[in-house]
């Protein structure tokens, strides 16, 4: 299970004492080896133990880290890309040791061509920081994962997030990456051009790789248009079923919604309690639709007969902004929601994803798996892309308390491919599904490796992520 695969692995001790003594030299007071920042390069939001690298290099340039991946490769060191620590299933823990790269002082936003909608930045810029700088020429960046994470950070894990039913994912919305290899050279995958047939998609091999086939250096993002209107509200249900029905329909009629949120019974009770709401206690779908002041209200009107022909209550709709921004912060605060119901108990964030005609099915089923085991597990899901989360509250001091909430993550992962679904849709793999990856693809984690292997021979980046080296 997850402990299993997050153990500690070999460390080349004397390979991290040359290392870090070149890069004391290199990088002075950019270099730290203190355990308060290894410390906190290494922290994960989930219950898998952290695991601190040697030392912390604070990157400003694309130099820096081919200075820090040749000296590391050199000596056969781990190198472990760091943004901003979001990540949820131990992708930035160091289990052999090794060196992090702290991205944060590389967030500069190198170029956007308003006329081409499209920018390249580095991997440090985060999607909040990029967004204040777009909002005058009247584009955005629409990924949102929820946290305010690094651009580098959820192109490698594909984040997706509140918007991916119209806008996609972070896979369909970067359009290249430059990378620094295992041998300390930096190359670029693609052109800004829109589409390409020159050659393998390297682009989207990177895009999703955890950092463990290079460390990117730039990436080039597809931008949107800010629309002239944005509506939004939220309807309650009687039940999970009749809610999850409404999706399907909304989706299946071709209404363009630019964000469907799930949240059951517990989840919307949580929410009230922490974001001051009043909504009814039951299964509720949020939405939003962008476009202009005649396509959100056609929009919301064929939403709000959608849900009524599914049971569902009145559908209360807002394009005022401050009601809005109240309604997705508080969708967004949903994990520290949850927290708060049990602040004395662990907490342990998961994601599976299924095709959206399963949705329904798979939602009542693990409903009905938290209520036989007396969980405290509510649930908040992208609905509109068959993505839902649980956030299960547990006792993580007693092994009893860990082997619980491991063997519902089982059940819930092994429900979700037995429908034809993903183990992640959104966290990536990490060190906590490498399991359940084996699982859904079988001998295509066999060619995997073989890409590692080919790309990065020594095994420097990242390792002990997304699947154990044979």
């Amino acid at each position: 299970m997850v402990l299993a695969d997050a153990k500690a692995g070999a460390r080349n001790e004397a390979g991290i004492a040359a290392v870090l003594g070149i890069l004391k030299q290199a990088f002075g007071e950019r270099f730290q080896t203190g355990e308060s920042f290894r410390a906190q390069h290494a922290h994960t939001t989930t219950y898998i133990p952290s695991q601190l690298p040697d030392g912390v290099v604070f990157a400003e340039t694309r130099a820096d880290v081919q200075t820090v991946v040749k000296t590391c490769a050199e000596h056969k060191v781990p190198v472990i890309p760091f943004g901003t620590g979001s990540s949820l299933e131990g992708q930035v823990n160091a289990p052999q040791g090794g060196i992090s790269i702290d991205f944060s002082r590389m967030n500069r936003i190198i170029e956007v061509n308003a006329e081409d909608l499209d920018c390249t930045v580095e991997p440090g810029v985060t999607r909040e920081q990029l967004n204040t700088y777009l909002r005058d020429t009247g584009l955005f960046f629409p990924i949102d994962p929820g946290a305010n994470a690094s651009i580098g950070g959820m192109a490698s894990t594909r984040a997706s997030g509140t918007n991916a039913v119209r806008y996609g994912t972070m896979k369909d919305n970067v359009l290249s990456v430059t990378v620094v290899t295992a041998n300390g050279e930096e190359i670029r995958t693609a052109r800004r051009a829109k589409k390409s047939s020159a050659g393998y998609d390297l682009t989207r091999l990177f895009v999703g790789a955890e950092g463990t086939l290079g460390v990117l250096t730039s990436v080039t993002l597809r931008l949107q248009g800010i629309p002239q209107k944005i509506a939004g509200g939220a309807c309650a249900f009687p039940d999970v079923k009749s809610a999850c029905d409404a999706v399907i329909m909304t989706i299946q009629m071709g209404v363009p919604v630019a964000r469907i949120e799930l949240l059951d019974a517990m989840q919307m009770r949580a929410c009230n309690r922490y974001s001051g709401l009043t909504y009814d206690e039951k299964p509720t779908l949020f939405l939003e639709f962008h476009g202009t002041d005649e396509t959100v209200a056609l929009q919301s009107a064929q939403f709000a007969e959608i849900a009524a022909e599914c049971g569902g209550g009145k559908f209360l709709w807002t394009s005022n902004a401050e009601e809005r921004n109240k309604l997705w912060k508080a969708r967004h605060d949903a994990y520290w929601a949850c927290r708060a119901l049990a602040p004395e108990l662990a907490a342990l964030s998961t994601d599976v994803c299924v095709p959206i005609s399963r949705l329904a099915e798979c939602v009542a089923e693990t409903q009905a798996d938290i209520e036989a085991h007396g969980l405290l597990a509510p649930i908040v899901g992208h609905a509109g892309d068959g993505n839902f989360h649980v956030l299960v509250l547990f006792d993580d001091k007693t092994p009893e308390g860990i082997a619980v909430v491991e063997n519902f993550v089982a059940r819930l992962n092994a429900r979700a491919l037995a429908m034809d679904g993903t183990c992640t849709g959104e966290h990536g793999i990490g060190q906590g599904k490498m399991a359940f990856l084996e699982q859904e693809l079988g001998d295509a984690v066999d060619l995997m490796r073989q890409i590692k292997e080919s790309l990065d021979p020594d095994a420097i980046f990242n390792p002990g992520k997304i699947f154990r080296r044979h």
